[in-house]
């Protein structure tokens, strides 16, 4: 056989090979550098000692592939190591194996590109130091998801006690990793731990500890090298400071940051996601037009085809409905009522599972109501999401409710008598934990 031409300069950097590094999919480059070197795939099969038949089946993604084997085919090929993000899954969660037919090996996880991130290494494989290796950074991330969806209908108060030890677990092994390939991933799964554990301290009105997480998550993020990863934390923090923290002036200059790092050619849902919340933080600042024009950028992203499937640590589409919400909430801040209830009307009904989520949509859009005049909507929507708050001990909501009830100027009638009274009980109440 003769000997292979050098590789194009700038091969890793295309696209389609680019993606394909970032998301574990070897098939995909293995067929690029075959490609680029002019091989035949029975020429591909001898440069890599394997049979024809195992080299298709690998290429046509029908093999499953140990991260050992991974390394051995890179190395014979002259791929970067450095430049494949191992178990860098486009969701959080996301499992998927060589073929819908194929079961799942017993003991071994499989990610993009069918390669099994085996349970327990084989011999002579890296297993980094104080047991770290690459089934690390994938057990912490699902971690963080399995307690993300219990937030949804758990007070926050009985799950950041497990959250902040998974955040010291997390840093831990980060430090362990040092000088290890895992190093990266364990840096991203770090990154979400912190963010999680910010978001159950702001529910509870710990100010302090949600900024320092969120603020951590930040500097993870940044150490993994994951920019949409690092404008996720930011724009997070930015929700936090606009929202929570009543800080819009803070809010705009992070969204400006995070606009920054994400640059002009990301994937529109990150790019609507971060004008929505600048949006907000106009609106905050009074500034009319800057926030309209934030929407409609929002909307312009959000039309388009390339939307439809989210990237990675972004989990749900970025819609037209995810749009109308935000203007929603613009209205309730510029005071325009009617602006706002129509934008409500079109956005996501507030019924969906996450009950405190639906509980703050719930003030937003009672405050457009008693903005309007209709006050007894008004009150009934405050008072179901005082409920759901003090179920929840929610201090999110709860500060919400209370907001709203320090904005309201208009006539003292019966229900704004309910809701004081009520309001009035919070220091001695004991939460209904349902």
């Amino acid at each position: 056989m003769p000997q292979p031409d050098g590789l194009p300069q700038d091969l890793w950097t295309r696209p389609r090979m680019a993606a394909a590094l970032a998301s574990c999919d070897i098939p995909t480059v293995i067929e690029g550098v075959r490609a680029a070197r002019g091989w035949s795939q029975g020429e591909l099969a001898r440069e890599l000692t394997y049979s024809q038949s195992w080299v298709s089946r690998v290429v046509n993604g029908q093999q499953s592939l140990t991260v050992g084997q991974v390394r051995e085919l890179a190395r014979r090929l002259d791929i970067p190591l450095h430049l494949i993000r191992f178990g860098g899954l486009p969701q959080e969660g996301t499992i998927l194996g060589p073929s819908p037919a194929r079961r799942r090996p017993t003991g071994s996880t499989l990610v993009p590109g069918g390669i099994v991130l085996p349970n327990s290494p084989t011999p002579g494989e890296h297993t980094g130091h104080h047991g770290v290796d690459e089934t690390t950074a994938p057990a912490l991330r699902s971690i963080t998801g399995g307690q993300r969806r219990m937030d949804a209908t758990s007070p926050a108060r009985h799950l950041l006690p497990s959250a902040t030890t998974h955040v010291h677990l997390a840093e831990q092994m980060l430090t362990s990793s040092r000088g290890t390939p895992f190093h990266t991933e364990l840096s991203a799964a770090a990154s979400e731990a912190s963010g999680f554990a910010a978001w159950l301290n702001a529910d509870l009105g710990d100010m302090g500890s949600a900024r320092m997480h969120y603020r951590t998550a930040v500097i993870r993020a940044r150490q993994a090298g994951m920019r949409l990863l690092d404008v996720y934390m930011l724009g997070s923090l930015a929700s936090f400071e606009i929202e929570t923290a009543e800080d819009p002036e803070l809010g705009l200059g992070l969204v400006q940051e995070a606009e920054h790092v994400l640059g002009p050619d990301a994937h529109p849902t990150a790019r609507a996601w971060l004008a929505c919340i600048g949006a907000l933080a106009h609106a905050g600042l009074g500034d009319r037009a800057a926030a309209l024009g934030a929407l409609r950028h929002a909307e312009r992203e959000v039309s388009g085809p390339d939307n439809a499937h989210p990237p990675w640590p972004w989990v749900f589409a970025f819609d037209e409905a995810k749009v109308a919400g935000y203007r929603a909430l613009v209205g309730v801040r510029l005071r325009t009522p009617h602006e706002a209830r129509a934008a409500f009307a079109e956005a996501v009904a507030p019924s969906s599972r996450n009950v405190k989520q639906s509980a703050l949509l719930k003030v937003e859009l009672a405050s457009a109501h008693a903005e309007a005049g209709d006050v007894d909507e008004a009150f009934r929507l405050a008072q179901e999401a005082l409920t759901t708050g003090m179920r929840f001990a929610s201090e999110r909501v709860m500060g919400r409710v209370r907001s709203f009830r320090r904005g309201y100027r208009g006539p003292h009638a019966t229900c704004v008598e309910d809701l004081d009274n009520r309001l009035s009980t919070l220091v001695t109440s004991v939460p209904d934990n349902g």
